[in-house]
Order: structure tokens, then C-alpha cells, then sequence
């Protein structure tokens, strides 16, 4: 250990001279041989060079915050260099020759991975047409069974003092154009607002929002076609349920869309790479380059 400071200590001496270099590494010649890169530290036969270290150097940082942190990247490197050294001696022949297939099995699946990520990226269409998208909802959607109510609503927070509340609760249910027209113009006084009644929420969300509802009382006030208004301290909750699916009911299509695109894209994906697969075996028989021997009896 003593020995192991010494060295060290000597290596954060050597570090003030080498931080002022490493800034310059981009001014000399990038053909550089092996003989005339600068060697900073060695373990065994293998070599860490300056440039390994030029990326380390922040233009923002200190001089000893550098040292510092090239000193610990040194030695990181040495304890995992001197380590290895010791498995080869120290594994037994079987281990090395497994982990030497696992990585070599490792470096395979990444480079053919990452190729074939990049040609269903570059080559699959990403297009669902509405035509798929029913078809499958229609073949699947027994399938998609919701796990809790669906509701459609119209939705409205007024603050507690509000004094035109009939007003709203009147266009809130009719709803028609001149409804909207009018409630638009004065929504600048509502706390919170939904009239997209054409999209479908969980009713965990809706009682998240409207605090005086709860999981208990849910089936009190959460009915198709039904206006509700409840209140607490905080403020006047009037909502208006366009529409309701209950648990275990068939999801809705537009619900459930997302999640089929995913699925179809994922099919076409597997159908991609499956007939890529059978494409680059056919095309190297087609030129020598893949040939089966057969076995002589």
C-alpha cells in the first residue's frame, strides 16, 4: 500500500504538467503512432495514454478539481486492469472460456441489434391506417376489457362566491352552440374547465379532480346522461356525464387506440425482421458467401 501512495503522489506531481498539455492536444497532428503517444500510466502491457484523458478536462473546472479527478480515473483504471490480470491467473480454464462466449455472444447481439433497429427504423412503415385499426378492434376487442368506469363528461369549477351559477348550470346542460359561445366567453372566471365531452376518462381521474367525490359515492352521481353539482370550502363542482362504460364493458376503440397502434407497429415489426432474417440467408446463398456442408457418413 505504502508503495501504491508513493506512486501516486508521484502521479499528482506529474498531473500539474500534464493538465497544462492536455488543452493543447488539439493543436498537434492527430496521426499519431502508438511510439509517440504520451504514456501516463502502465499496468502489465497495457498502456494508458494523454489522449485517453483529454475528455476528462472541463474547461470550467480547477486545476485541483482536474487533478483530482484524472488521478481517480487513473487509478479506477489500474485496479480494474490489475484485477482482470488476476482473474485470467486465478478463474479456472471452463469460467474463462464461458465468459469469453458470453462476450463474444454480447458483441454480436449488439452490433446485429443495433443494425436491425436501424432498418426497421429506416425501412418500416410507421402508418396505421383506420382500416387496421377497426379491423383488429372489431377481431379483439373482447380482449380489452376495462378495469374501471369510462366516462364522457362536461366539467366545471366555479369559485365558491360565484353569483351567475344558474346561468352556467343551464348552458352546461343544453350544451348547444349558443351555450358554448357563452360559456367560452366567461370561462376566464371558472377555476377548472373540460367541454371536450368527446373524450374518455377513468373515473379515478374524475374523483381526483373533484374532491368531494369519492370511490364510496361514486355510484350516486356517476350516470350516463346525469348532472351532478357537489360542493366543499374550496370551490363548486358541476359536471354533466355525457357518456358511461362500467368495469369489465368493452373499451372503446378511440380509448384503446393507442394501444393497438402499438401492437399492430410491433407485429409488422417481428414481420420485418422475421423475413429480413430469411431475405440475408437467402441472398448469401444466392452469392457463396453461406454454404451448409453435409455431414459424410
Amino acid at each position: 500500500m505504502h508503495q501504491f501512495m508513493q506512486h501516486t503522489n508521484k502521479l499528482i506531481f506529474l498531473l500539474g504538467i500534464l493538465y497544462g498539455t492536455l488543452t493543447l492536444s488539439s493543436c498537434q497532428g492527430i496521426f499519431v503512432s502508438d511510439k509517440e503517444k504520451e504514456v501516463v500510466a502502465r499496468v502489465g502491457e497495457n498502456f494508458l495514454y494523454k489522449e485517453d484523458l483529454v475528455d476528462l478536462v472541463g474547461k470550467n473546472l480547477t486545476k485541483e478539481d482536474s487533478t483530482t479527478l484524472v488521478t481517480n480515473y487513473i487509478n479506477n483504471w489500474a485496479s480494474k486492469q490489475l484485477l482482470m490480470s488476476k482473474s485470467k491467473v486465478n478463474l479456472s480454464e471452463e469460467q474463462l472460456a464461458e465468459f469469453d462466449r458470453l462476450v463474444a455472444n454480447y458483441k454480436t447481439d449488439l452490433y446485429t441489434g443495433a443494425y436491425k433497429e436501424a432498418l426497421v427504423q429506416k425501412e418500416q412503415d410507421t402508418v396505421i391506417s383506420k382500416e387496421e385499426l377497426e379491423a383488429f378492434y372489431q377481431r379483439e376487442k373482447e380482449n380489452f376489457k376495462l378495469n374501471e368506469k369510462l366516462l364522457r363528461v362536461r366539467y366545471v369549477e366555479l369559485p365558491p362566491q360565484f353569483l351567475n351559477k344558474a346561468a352556467v348550470i343551464d348552458k352546461l346542460k343544453g350544451f348547444s352552440e349558443k351555450d358554448r359561445i357563452y360559456l367560452d366567453s366567461i370561462n376566464v372566471q371558472f377555476r377548472k374547465v373540460n367541454f371536450n365531452d368527446s373524450i374518455w376518462v377513468e373515473a379515478s381521474r374524475l374523483i381526483n379532480e373533484i374532491p368531494p367525490l369519492t370511490s364510496e359515492n361514486e355510484q350516486l352521481y356517476l350516470k350516463k346522461s346525469q348532472f351532478f353539482e357537489m360542493q366543499d370550502s374550496l370551490g363548486v363542482y358541476l359536471t354533466k356525464v355525457v357518456d358511461m362504460l362500467d368495469k369489465n364493458e368493452a373499451a372503446p376503440l378511440q380509448y384503446i387506440t393507442p394501444t393497438i397502434k402499438r401492437v399492430l407497429l410491433n407485429r409488422r415489426r417481428l414481420e420485418y425482421l422475421r423475413k429480413l432474417e430469411v431475405d440475408i440467408i437467402d441472398e448469401a446463398i444466392k452469392n457463396k458467401e453461406f454454404e451448409i456442408y453435409e455431414k459424410q457418413e
